[in-house]
């Protein structure tokens, strides 16, 4: 067992951004992954050691525009749980892979379909990108500081969070269904719905008049003093979240205020600008690991902002192996995890059809068969 989703076969279409990156998270807990690239499109960068979202699975190039290769795409899939794809609506369909050709070879079949404004609609055949997509949901103008134009939270919200990790559980959701009843079917899986659903509880503030609709002025959104972060004495930053009011009064013991009469009323947003200054003030006293001494231990809801370089090296971290090496560079480790199924650590991607000739012998293909695919360059 290398995860609890070790038996799962499942096809993807090589693109970007979200759809590997659900990709990554089924081969990431045991799935079978096999890639499928364009010959002449791939998508594969030039080193795949160094593109982590497309790792612990294999992958092959196939001409789709020869009646060969999709022949050999159709026999796989009949011979699969799922298939990704995140195509632009109607692509699949003309190269002859669309749900109705593939869920009429294997009625079995979940059909995840990954695409930023979904199946249908006025923008669905216009391209966009994960900034457009949170624009349309309302999740970008949520973020940024009050006074400031909307600020991308860089592609997670979109691409990651309200795509290929939603994604994702549609799949498994439906693949469920499928070994239940021997139904396959599609999932129409669109950023613009999925960074909404991310939303949720910001919109039952908002209904419930506990969230204004600009940004930068509420709990959560850097307006208020205990929900932010702050510059140290040597250009670092710490994160403050002292929410609830035990927590808030453990921080203010640490940093030096539980007697500032100032700091009693803490949802009083009328003085949050007064009490941001006087927290970036005390902050920018101590350096980011001094605050740290002071801070981490207790429950003042403190910790230190990592770079990119840092974070694998924190204590934490390394603890918890939240990050691995593969081919000595680190990487996020998969997640969550599993007391009884624990995945295997993840490995770079294997390319080429020399790599999946067992698999092709599976599809039915003979040895000759197979070289005579590779010496067509339908598939490499």
């Amino acid at each position: 067992m290398n995860g609890p989703l070790t038996g799962l076969r499942v096809v993807e279409f090589a693109g970007l951004g979200p759809a590997p990156f659900c990709a990554m998270m089924l081969a990431d807990h045991g799935a079978e992954v096999i890639r499928v690239d364009r010959i002449g499109g791939r998508a594969t960068i030039t080193d795949p050691a160094k593109e982590f979202t497309h790792r612990s699975r294999k992958s092959f190039g196939v001409d789709l525009k020869a009646a060969a290769g999709v022949e050999l795409v159709r026999r796989l899939c009949r011979k699969s749980e799922a298939v990704i794809e995140g195509f632009r609506p109607g692509v699949m369909e003309r190269l002859g892979l669309g749900p109705e050709v593939l869920l009429g070879d294997n009625p079995r079949l979940v059909y995840g379909r990954m695409t930023g404004w979904g199946q249908d609609g006025p923008y669905a055949h216009t391209a966009g990108h994960d900034i457009n997509y949170i624009a349309l949901s309302g999740a970008l103008h949520a973020c940024g500081r009050t006074g400031n134009r909307p600020t991308p939270p860089l592609n997670l919200v979109g691409d990651f969070g309200g795509g290929g990790m939603m994604l994702a559980f549609g799949v498994l959701a439906a693949i469920l269904h499928a070994r239940a009843t021997g139904e396959g079917q599609v999932v129409d899986c669109a950023m613009t719905e999925g960074s909404a659903l991310l939303m949720t509880m910001i919109y039952s503030l908002r209904a419930q008049g506990l969230w204004e609709d600009d940004r930068g002025v509420n709990m959560l959104d850097s307006g208020s003093h205990y929900y932010d972060t702050y510059e140290t004495s040597d250009g670092k930053f710490v994160s403050v979240g002292a929410i609830e009011p035990q927590f808030y009064r453990a921080f203010l013991e640490r940093i030096g205020f539980a007697e500032d009469e100032d700091f009693r009323e803490q949802n009083d947003a009328a003085r949050w600008p007064r009490l941001k200054e006087k927290l970036a003030r005390r902050f920018r006293t101590r350096t980011r690991d001094e605050w740290c001494r002071a801070l981490e231990g207790s429950d003042a809801c403190f910790a230190p902002v990592m770079s990119l370089e840092e974070a694998p090296h924190h204590p934490h971290n390394r603890a918890r192996h939240s990050f691995v090496e593969v081919d000595g560079r680190a990487q996020p480790a998969p997640a969550p995890r599993w007391s009884r199924t624990p995945s295997a650590p993840p490995t770079r991607m294997v390319e080429g059809l020399e790599q999946c000739e067992s698999l092709l012998a599976e599809l039915g293909y003979s040895a000759e068969e197979i070289q005579s695919l590779r010496a067509k360059q339908v598939a490499v």
